[in-house]
């Protein structure tokens, strides 16, 4: 991530049309994906393909939410053995981060270039099928670990919307969240350039057309077409120019309590937010100028600066009670108790997290704990 540079490493296909070329000349092909794709039969989206080109084909479907270090190194194991000219990723962003690492550190076992690797992702929250970043979990230790690293990149990502049209509400709205603040953390954040920020407000642009649609009516798909394309855009944005303290909080919070990465982001942005733009201090930061800038885009701004960044965080809460997604911690049915048990230790693990080096207002540890303690209750000032 750097201002001066802008990366797209990877092809996009939207639907499936070109996709049996893929694997032209390929004689084995390894699919990672997580055992519902594998057991309700959508894996013959790939494996039907790969059968009319008489391809042989094996599936690592052990993929489960939050990857662990322990299925990576099974599914380094099994492309050792299997030696495929491809690995197809299918799945939402644990499968698709699953299957970098696997790729990335087969390689590096085998001292061999990596195979071709291939995202087609199930969900339109990650957009890790565009990004160079993975995160894998270490349960031993209650962490996730983010990957960076251009070698982490896709070298082809399939967008087709019929993959995603089954998605639940809940699932489309907590990813639908995470894709609106992979566009806010990369359009705020301090490397941010002129093509980030093309990337990020186009997402925001699309999430603001198309998410309340899809999560009424999943079978839009129009809106199922252009959430999977704000996915994509923002990844581009984050994955070029980082993100912010939002992520670096929900990776360490949503390692202590299992709380759906998507979910954890839409509960904690418009506290990060607040705490960015400076609304509860004194002195609004420079970072209002961009919340602003945002609230303009998303057509909800207010007639100054303070009153446009105050609009954009009350239509992210908003946002969060039309798509049933919980306002504080607390109405996940967290005690304070077992939350505070873990706060310094969260607080620590946020600070040092990749993410948060590229937030645009510097914080400490205490500055995080009382952002964390406001999103636990919602109650703006609280921290001791």
């Amino acid at each position: 991530m750097a201002k001066d540079m802008f990366h797209v490493g990877t092809q996009v296909l939207i639907g499936k049309e070109r996709f049996s070329g893929i694997f032209d000349g390929m004689t084995k092909v390894l699919i990672v994906t997580d055992k519902f794709m594998h057991e309700s039969g959508t894996v013959s989206y790939v494996t039907d393909v790969l059968d009319h080109l008489k391809v042989e084909w094996k599936i690592f479907s052990e993929v489960r939410p939050d990857p662990d270090i322990m299925t990576v190194s099974k599914g380094v194991a099994m492309i050792l053995e299997f030696q495929p000219q491809a690995v197809v990723a299918l799945g939402g962003g644990s499968s698709i981060d699953a299957a970098k690492a696997i790729v990335y550190f087969a390689a590096k076992e085998s001292n061999a270039p990596r195979c071709k690797f291939v995202a087609i992702p199930t969900t339109s929250g990650t957009g890790s099928e565009m990004t160079n970043f993975a995160v894998i979990s270490n349960p031993e230790k209650a962490a996730k670990y983010p990957l960076v690293n251009d070698e982490l990149y896709p070298d082809i990502a399939v967008l087709d919307a019929e993959l995603v049209k089954t998605v639940p509400p809940a699932i489309t709205a907590a990813t639908g969240m995470d894709v609106f603040t992979h566009a806010v953390e990369a359009f705020v954040c301090t490397e941010a350039n002129h093509f980030t920020d093309a990337c990020a407000e186009k997402a925001m642009k699309l999430v603001r057309s198309y998410l309340l649609r899809c999560y009424k009516n999943p079978e839009d798909m129009e809106a199922r077409q252009g959430m999977h394309d704000a996915s994509c855009l923002a990844g581009i944005a984050f994955t070029n120019a980082g993100l912010g303290l939002v992520h670096g909080m929900a990776h360490t919070f949503g390692a202590h309590f299992h709380v759906p990465h998507g979910k954890a982001n839409a509960i904690l942005l418009p506290y990060v937010m607040g705490f960015n733009a400076g609304c509860y201090d004194s002195q609004l930061t420079d970072v209002a100028k961009k919340y602003a800038r945002i609230s303009r885009l998303l057509r909800i701004e207010g007639p100054g600066i303070r009153q446009s960044a105050f609009s954009l965080i009350r239509t992210m809460r908003q946002y969060n009670t039309r798509l049933g997604i919980p306002a504080t911690i607390k109405e996940l049915g967290i005690s304070k108790e077992e939350f505070e048990s873990v706060l310094d230790e969260m607080c620590k693990a946020a600070k040092a997290d990749n993410c948060t080096s590229t937030n645009p207002r510097e914080c400490t540890p205490e500055d995080i704990r009382k952002i964390f303690l406001q999103a636990y209750d919602g109650k703006i000032g609280t921290g001791r």
